[in-house]
């Protein structure tokens, strides 16, 4: 009896001392005060951009929107150049996903390829933004770009103007299976399809890029020099053509380009671009990680949101 009685006498001292140990005040709760943190915290946010390449100083300005805004924002970013290729841009956001990152800003290569990594990210619960170019599936939140097909009529409807409704025409496309390639081809035909007097004689892929364009351009002079117009799908390939055109002697062929970039807003001024159809690819960057951060928040956010174009000329 007198071992059951001290084991009762302990238990009861013992459960006294607990309740009587505890430092906070009634009601208080045992995790730190959070009165003047954000919620969430914004040092917390990390954000992953996968960019298609960073060989076009239109998507270097598009980064560089997005970091500014970043570190005005005090959040941390991590910027992965695919290089222009499908599958590193897909392991490129395999590894984001696998890093943890609270969202993701997606400037697709390739609008269906990507659809892939978008799933995963989809599975891991982690939001997705486009930028500039669309995917076609998967859930994303927010599509932020120009009006590529509005641009695309704008530049087909200043270069039936300039023509004044007759001339041959060279097209550069873009990289295939994109959407700005896409869009911007559409556009541009519905302004000059059908309309008599004006013929598309060519068009060819040269993948956004420079290089090609003064390769793409060079070989489809070797069987039609009779053109009066050139529209690229950006300012890469136009600027590439410019110097195929110079090297063929032809230098009364209307060059018209896509994204204003700082070479060819130069090149317009200096009389040998016709125009170029400026898009803000700081202010792409700058939404898009305005936007993550208000999906990160819970903040409701449009689908599609548009960035103003303008016609340089």
């Amino acid at each position: 009896m007198k071992n059951w009685l001290k084991v009762l006498i302990f238990a009861v001292f013992a459960m006294v001392l607990m309740a009587g140990c505890s430092t906070k005040a009634p009601g208080t709760s045992e995790e730190p005060a959070t009165s003047g943190e954000k919620a969430p915290a914004t040092d917390s946010i990390k954000l992953g951009l996968s960019i298609s390449t960073l060989n076009n100083p239109f998507f270097v300005t598009l980064k560089e929107g997005a970091e500014a805004e970043a570190k005005k924002q005090g959040i941390q970013i991590t910027t992965i150049d695919a290089q222009n290729d499908p599958a590193k841009q897909i392991s490129d956001i395999e590894d984001l996903i696998q890093q943890g990152v609270s969202a993701l800003i997606i400037n697709p290569t390739d609008s269906a390829a990507v659809v892939s990594a978008i799933e995963s990210a989809n599975n891991a619960g982690i939001p997705v933004i486009t930028v500039d170019r669309s995917a076609e599936g998967g859930e994303v939140v927010a599509h932020i770009a120009s009006d590529n097909a509005a641009g695309g009529k704008m530049a087909g409807e200043f270069i039936l103007e300039t023509l004044g409704n007759k001339g041959k025409i060279v097209e550069l496309e873009g990289i295939p299976g994109s959407s700005a390639a896409r869009e911007r081809g559409e556009g541009f035909h519905s302004a000059v399809d059908g309309v008599e007097g004006v013929k598309v004689v060519a068009k060819q892929a040269a993948d956004f890029d420079r290089a090609k364009g003064l390769t793409v351009m060079e070989n489809i002079l070797q069987g039609n020099k009779d053109i009066q117009a050139v529209f690229a799908h950006n300012d890469e390939m136009a600027l590439g053509a410019l110097e195929a055109l110079a090297a063929a002697g032809l230098k009364d062929v209307l060059v018209v380009g896509f994204d204003a970039t700082e070479d060819a807003v130069k090149a317009v001024e200096d009389g040998r671009m016709g125009a170029t159809v400026a898009q803000k690819p700081d202010l792409i960057g700058q939404k898009g990680v305005e936007t993550a951060i208000s999906v990160i928040k819970g903040e409701k956010v449009e689908e599609f949101i548009p960035v103003e174009l303008e016609l340089i000329k």
